[in-house]
């Protein structure tokens, strides 16, 4: 029930479920009172015809003096209608006669029982008071409801199937509707994840129905025509920053380097060379961030890595080993990968104990860099912060045995700049790359020789 769309259906089918029913109910109770009228005027109309034909005849007793009950002549005649218990009868010449309609009943009780007569559902009974021969009486007229049961019984039969058909049509109807209109706003939706700080010129688009749904399209790509006008201008101030201060600072080193030697000279010549380093930095993010094109050659990784670690900055109780995989060719670019191994092996030597690492191999069709130290490692639940720009996880280490906290974030946004990732492993970093075309076709060959060598072993 998170969706739009169900909820939309649910309520939209439940309204018309309720108008529905209501509507059938009164139809019902409408139609059935107005059928039971219709009986219980046709049963008074018959009732007002037969009363001048009832004030013609006598009702006596069963068992008054001079009733002489009659046989009837033929075998199509009844006996009386009532005979024993409401009385019979008698024309005014003392012949025994009955009504010809049967739905007719002329007695002289003030309340008589006619359940036998007209049971209740089953008959609409009505009722004229006359004047017979012998005195006032009553003269009772019925009429059968089966007609009323019949429209009724008929009215279920459609509405019993109709209405669950109808709730359906309403439902599909609802949800073919709602989804086409919710349509564009999926649109929007993926298009927006799709958008990151790389590529704010991306817009999202704009329906032609000039609803709603278009409006929000329109303010959402002026919010993106202003976030990107932001982003760009934060991103030239950043390069034109880094770019001014390289001339001042590269100046600033010469002369302290010319200088004569002193302590004083030597800290300042380790802050020129941290401000320096930390504008290299700057105008590397600046780069990456501008989303500039790679330019991209086929390399062997194993190379590029062996030189960048060589010349990485050195302690001289750390020793640099080196593991390296011959041709595990991609495609990339040599400075930005020499960049990603010098920033790991950098932070890999000011971390470790005595030893780092540097591997690179072929692994399961992927280029695989592999930086590890025996130092103290990064908790598991800091090997995701590390790559945040300007983190420093050690804050209370000296200002000049760390670096800015932005060699890792560099790392990063080269390795996915390469179609690749870098994570933090269980000991140490691990970059993987897709290999090149030749190196791939490689790697299967030879596990196509391997697999042969082991079915004819």
């Amino acid at each position: 029930m998170s969706s739009v769309r169900v909820r939309a259906t649910a309520a939209a089918t439940l309204v018309v479920a309720l108008a529905l029913g209501l509507a059938a109910l009164i139809l019902v109770l409408a139609l059935r009172g107005s059928l039971v009228s219709s009986a219980d005027a046709e049963a008074a109309k018959k009732a007002m015809a037969a009363a001048p034909y009832a004030q013609t005849i006598e009702i006596k007793k069963a068992d008054d003096e001079g009733v002489r009950p009659v046989t009837p002549a033929s075998p199509a005649q009844t006996a009386p209608l009532v005979s024993g218990k409401d009385g019979e009868i008698y024309t005014s010449d003392g012949r025994v006669v009955r009504l010809a309609d049967p739905d007719l009943l002329v007695t002289k009780k003030k309340a008589v029982e006619t359940q036998a007569w007209a049971a209740p559902g089953e008959y609409a009974v009505a009722g004229v008071e006359v004047a017979t021969a012998n005195g006032p009486a009553t003269l009772l007229a019925r009429v059968s409801l089966d007609s009323v049961q019949q429209a009724l019984q008929t009215l279920y039969q459609t509405l019993l199937p109709g209405v669950p058909a109808l709730l359906v049509v309403v439902a599909a109807m609802t949800w073919l509707s709602v989804g086409r209109a919710l349509g564009p706003v999926a649109a929007i939706r993926a298009k927006v994840a799709d958008i990151t700080a790389r590529d704010l010129n991306q817009r999202v688009p704009v329906p032609r129905s000039r609803d709603e749904i278009a409006a929000l399209a329109t303010t959402v790509n002026g919010t993106l025509d202003r976030l990107e006008t932001a982003v760009e201008r934060h991103k030239r101030f950043v390069a034109d920053a880094a770019h001014e201060l390289r001339s001042p600072i590269a100046t600033l080193r010469a002369r302290l380097e010319l200088a004569e030697p002193s302590e004083l000279t030597k800290e300042a010549l380790a802050d020129v060379e941290r401000l320096q380093s930390l504008a290299a930095d700057l105008l590397m993010l600046a780069k990456l961030d501008a989303g500039e094109p790679l330019r991209a050659t086929e390399l062997d990784l194993g190379q590029v890595a062996a030189e960048a670690a060589l010349r990485a900055r050195r302690r001289p109780e750390v020793r640099v080993e080196l593991d390296v995989e011959p041709d595990v060719v991609m495609r990339g670019s040599s400075a930005h990968l020499d960049r990603l191994v010098t920033n790991l092996a950098d932070n890999a030597v000011r971390h470790a104990a005595a030893t780092v690492r540097v591997r690179v191999a072929a692994e399961d069709g992927q280029a695989v860099l592999e930086v590890s130290d025996d130092g103290p490692g990064i908790p598991p639940e800091k090997r995701e912060a590390v790559f945040g720009r300007f983190t420093r996880l050690d804050e209370a280490r000296a200002r000049d045995a760390g670096g800015a906290g932005l060699g890792l974030p560099i790392a990063r946004d080269i390795a996915h700049l390469h179609g690749g990732s870098l994570v933090y492993g269980d000991s140490g970093f691990v970059a993987r790359f897709p290999l090149g075309a030749t190196q791939a076709s490689s790697c299967r060959k030879a596990r196509a020789i391997a697999c042969r060598e082991t079915s004819s072993g």
